[in-house]
């Protein structure tokens, strides 16, 4: 049975965790989630990335915790190592990431989560947070970092080292997360399926996905960079863009004072 499952809806790639009953990932998982993520960025159909668990009530509890007991020491420092490589070309993918929180997102599940671009939950879906101080470890897949320049480093520090767990309302509130849709927004449709239609607005023909990508890029190098070298790696982003199809049928589209149609060129 796949661990990760992989569909395309016009245009939005939908990646699925899927290891009943939490949805915890073993290196094995996370294999195929690495195998997921480069054949969404190498399709040229697919715009958008949603990642997302299966059923509802984890989008992903972490590493499997008996793997970890099991494992030798080298084998837990690879495993953490192929993870923080699989979260980064997940955040360096030039296409944008929306990870749909259908369920509790705790530790490496929130770990994963905070590789994605934006984050939507569902309301009451459960608790997310980095508990593994209870575990006597630290955040190990991206955690530390990630979570630090989400909500800057004292209160990064105040949740990890007490392991506290938020609603998703909390979440929300401490900027851990994009939006929390409740049963107004959802509207009677199922989660996952609402996300995904969320996400096609950033597909062709509604926007210029190569713009959105590198938007993304700017941001997520540019961040990690000195100001200078920021600016010029928009500059640099700027130029292709221009050099884009979209690009040409966007100024055409303001002049005229018509819709665009993007292609995705």
């Amino acid at each position: 049975m796949s661990r990760v499952t992989y569909r395309v809806d016009a245009g939005v790639a939908v990646l699925t965790l899927t290891e009943p009953p939490a949805n915890t990932y073993s290196y094995e998982m996370m294999r195929e989630l690495d195998a997921a993520i480069l054949d969404a960025r190498m399709d040229a159909s697919v715009h958008v990335i949603v990642l997302t668990g299966a059923g509802e009530k984890f989008f992903c509890a972490g590493a499997t915790i008996g793997m970890l007991k099991d494992a030798d020491p080298d084998f837990k420092y690879y495993f953490c190592l192929h993870a923080n490589e699989t979260l980064n070309r997940l955040e360096q993918t030039p296409k944008l990431v929306i990870a749909a929180l259908n369920g509790h997102t705790v530790g490496g599940g929130f770990e994963v989560a905070m590789a994605a671009d934006l984050r939507i939950a569902r309301q009451d879906a459960g608790k997310i947070g980095l508990p593994e101080v209870a575990l006597g470890v630290l955040p190990g897949t991206g955690g530390t970092q990630r979570l630090a320049r989400l909500v800057g480093k004292a209160r990064a520090m105040e949740m990890m080292i007490t392991g506290r767990l938020l609603t998703m309302g909390e979440a929300l509130g401490a900027g851990l997360i994009t939006a929390v849709w409740g049963a107004e927004t959802l509207n009677g449709r199922p989660f996952i399926d609402a996300v995904v239609d969320y996400a096609k607005q950033f597909a062709p023909p509604h926007k210029a996905s190569r713009a959105v990508g590198r938007i993304k890029r700017a941001v997520q190098s540019g961040a990690e960079a000195g100001f200078g070298e920021g600016l010029s790696l928009e500059r640099e982003l700027q130029q292709l863009l221009f050099e884009s199809d979209d690009a040409r049928e966007g100024i055409a589209a303001n002049l005229e004072k018509r819709p665009p149609k993007f292609t995705g060129s």
